[in-house]
């Protein structure tokens, strides 16, 4: 009995220090911030804003009362555990605390997920490099990968725009992830991966290597410096992707630059150009939020694409098919020998790493 009171005694200390760590007091007034502007009049006149802003309200109340029912629950176990009487609740003691403790251990994913954006969707750009056909390839197997993770965990996608590549797989493809935390889990995966097996393409059935860039951001639909109508310059094209007959027979595609910096976005996959535009504006809006709050100019460049080359000695992970298998991410040395698990959607293990790696409780 003695053993299960420290146990429950550890939980609660526990629990506390993430309390500390979350600062609910915070979340609180930013939940009143949020539904004071969802009270407006006119809150649902901006479509975008409204569904962004009743997400993010829901997503911090969902926190708030998780983690006060959990302290709640945690508190009562603890003083009963106390009573003379406990020994006779013994196996309903522990069967409670094992469900408390479950509970703080899936809750407690949410301790590394604090930064400005991390409950935001994220939009998610991949880009085939060096490789050639394998490399495009190789940027159609990221993309299947990405969307089977955002499947598993019941994100929702939202394609914006898709280039297919000249014999096999693609160029780029963009596309939006929405659900609780998605851009705190999915900033981890930017960066360049990397590819080696025995090429397809290759009439030799030689090996291969392949390059393909993830770049994530998080959804803006407002960003904190305002941008001027006159410094965005806009094009339209006639629409290649995914989208319907309409979609292929107009100029409904849409590419927005923003002068001042040279950054731009574009959404081809919607079925007007309206529709388009607004996506794109908001794909560029989490571009300039981000470049604008970079303090190095090594991090605006790589927003630019000036910098980091999808190509070797930048990988942040390689996925080896050949002659051995191992996925293998160089930022943390975590490593699976399961090459098919993992590019059929099993990274959280990775992403898991990586928070930890960065955020020190």
């Amino acid at each position: 009995m003695e053993e299960l009171r420290n146990k429950i005694k550890n939980l609660l200390a526990e629990v506390s220090k993430a309390l500390e760590i979350l600062d609910l007091d915070t979340k609180k007034n930013k939940l009143a911030e949020l539904k004071s502007k969802m009270s407006a009049s006119d809150f649902w006149d901006d479509q975008n804003q409204a569904k962004q802003v009743s997400s993010q309200a829901s997503n911090i109340e969902g926190q708030i009362n998780s983690w006060q029912e959990l302290s709640q629950e945690v508190s009562e176990l603890n003083d009963l555990s106390q009573d003379k009487q406990a020994e006779d609740l013994l196996k309903d003691l522990e069967a409670k605390y094992k469900i408390l403790y479950n509970s703080f251990q899936e809750f407690s994913q949410e301790l590394y997920l604090q930064g400005k954006y991390d409950d935001l969707s994220a939009i998610v750009t991949i880009n085939a490099g060096a490789g050639g056909v394998d490399a495009q390839d190789w940027a159609q197997m990221i993309e299947r990968m990405y969307l089977r993770l955002a499947e598993q965990n019941n994100w929702t996608v939202n394609h914006l725009s898709r280039s297919v590549g000249s014999e096999a797989g693609i160029k780029s493809s963009t596309f939006k992830v929405s659900g609780p935390h998605v851009y705190g889990y999915l900033k981890n995966e930017a960066g360049v991966h990397r590819l080696v097996r025995l090429s397809p393409f290759d009439a030799d059935h030689a090996r291969h290597t392949s390059f393909a860039m993830l770049e994530v951001l998080p959804e803006v639909v407002r960003p904190d410096t305002a941008i001027k109508d006159e410094d965005l310059k806009i094009d339209t094209f006639r629409a290649s992707g995914h989208g319907g007959q309409s979609v292929n027979t107009t100029d409904s595609a849409v590419r927005i630059t923003h002068i001042p910096t040279g950054l731009s976005a574009s959404c081809q996959n919607e079925r007007s150009q309206l529709q388009n535009k607004r996506q794109a504006l908001t794909y560029l809006y989490g571009k300039l939020q981000k470049y604008y709050e970079a303090e190095q100019e090594e991090e605006k460049k790589l927003l630019k694409g000036e910098y980091t080359e999808a190509a070797w000695g930048n990988q942040i992970r390689s996925y080896v098919i050949h002659p051995y298998k191992m996925v293998k991410d160089h930022r943390t040395n975590y490593q699976s020998k399961d090459p098919d698990k993992v590019l059929d959607g099993e990274l959280m293990p990775f992403i898991k790493a990586n928070l930890e790696k960065n955020v020190v409780l």
